[in-house]
């Protein structure tokens, strides 16, 4: 009994040494005292942080970039649409113009015949 009480308390000491040296464990590792962690020089992360943070730019101005062009695009579509809608009321008023003057001329001539 006594050896299996010695297994399971070396295990939980065992486990908290991991889990105290473990990156995923940022509570553990503050725990410890200053002193007892050694300085790690800070170079390595250091490169990777602008390089993120220029990633970010970057996507950043992309999606920027391409709302802008999506906008203008849409504005493009918008603007064509509106000019060939005042082409064909146009269109349209000049119809209707010569079918008058057309009517209006065979109005006048069956008058004329008329009278003869």
């Amino acid at each position: 009994m006594n050896k299996i009480l010695a297994v399971l308390i070396a295990g939980l000491f065992s486990a908290g040494a991991f889990a105290a040296s473990h990156a995923g464990a940022p509570m553990a590792a503050a725990s410890k005292p200053a002193a007892a962690t050694p300085a790690t020089p800070a170079t390595a992360a250091t490169p990777a942080a602008p390089a993120a943070k220029a990633d970010a730019k970057a996507m950043k101005a992309e999606k920027a970039a391409a709302a802008k062009k999506a906008k203008e695009e849409k504005a493009a579509a918008a603007k064509a649409a509106k000019a060939e809608k005042a082409a064909a009321a146009k269109k349209a008023k000049e119809e209707k113009a010569a079918a008058a003057k057309k009517a209006k001329e065979d109005k006048a001539a069956a008058a004329a015949a008329a009278k003869k």
